[in-house]
């Protein structure tokens, strides 16, 4: 079961490829909200720590509420998606860890 599961994700279904336009678009939004998230959290007292943590908790939710909403149209639950919903919300991290607030 897990060899199919690592299969699966690493074929991803027809049409699905790991680089293009939708990727950029998934990298970017998740980038947004994780910043716009971080910064909401701040301005409502939240510290760092617990900002960064809600921020990343918002950002998942709305990665897999997507891929929810795609499934149920009739798409595919993707995983690539996911991933670049994951590296857009990591390369926001890592420049809101550098600023001073």
């Amino acid at each position: 079961m897990r060899r199919v599961l690592l299969f699966s994700v690493l074929l991803g279904p027809p049409g699905d490829g790991w680089f293009g336009r939708d990727k950029v678009k998934h990298f970017l939004v998740s980038a947004f909200v994780q910043s716009a998230a971080y910064a909401s959290l701040q301005a409502a007292g939240a510290d760092r720590e617990g900002a960064l943590l809600g921020a990343s908790a918002a950002t998942a939710a709305v990665g897999v509420a997507k891929e929810a909403v795609d499934r149920r149209r009739g798409g595919p639950f993707s995983v690539r998606d996911l991933t670049w919903d994951a590296a857009g919300a990591g390369a926001a991290t890592l420049l809101l860890v550098r600023t001073e607030r």
